[in-house]
């Protein structure tokens, strides 16, 4: 790796959402980034284990991460960065790390797109979950609440 590169473990798993929460793009002449990106594939079901192999599993895992990158490095390589796309596999805290020992002084950062009523998992071993996660609301009480106030009104 140059040293003079930074280097951005970056956590993703939308498109739309990684390319709105990028930073700007770097006047000419800047020093070079390298980005890893761990796409992280959405969770299946554990039912699905019934219908579908684990090679078809990893399969479609590949193809959503393949057209992820897709999405996302050109817009990163057009700026004269560097791009090396990793597909999690596992716990992200031993990914984490692993990334952390291969590329020495990097930052972490986390740009999956939250869902409401979900927990994104841990980045890192020492890391929690938000303490206001526990009040969030889920959609169908959130919806009857507001049928409520408009039947009130």
């Amino acid at each position: 790796m140059d040293t003079n590169q930074h280097t951005f473990i970056v956590y993703l798993d939308d498109a739309d959402s990684v390319l709105r929460q990028m930073p700007p793009r770097r006047q000419s002449g800047a020093t070079p980034l390298h980005w890893v990106l761990v796409a992280c594939a959405p969770r299946m079901t554990r039912r699905i284990g019934k219908w579908v192999s684990h090679s078809a599993r990893e399969q479609w895992r590949q193809r959503w991460s393949d057209k992820l990158f897709a999405q996302v490095v050109p817009a990163l390589r057009a700026g004269g960065d560097q791009v090396t796309p990793v597909l999690a596999k596992g716990p992200l805290p031993a990914l984490t790390r692993q990334l952390r020992a291969r590329h020495g002084d990097a930052r972490v950062l986390d740009l999956r797109r939250p869902k409401f009523g979900q927990e994104l998992a841990p980045l890192e071993g020492g890391q929690t979950a938000d303490a206001g996660a526990g009040w969030q609301v889920s959609g169908a009480v959130l919806g009857m609440g507001a049928l409520a106030l408009l039947a009130a009104e």
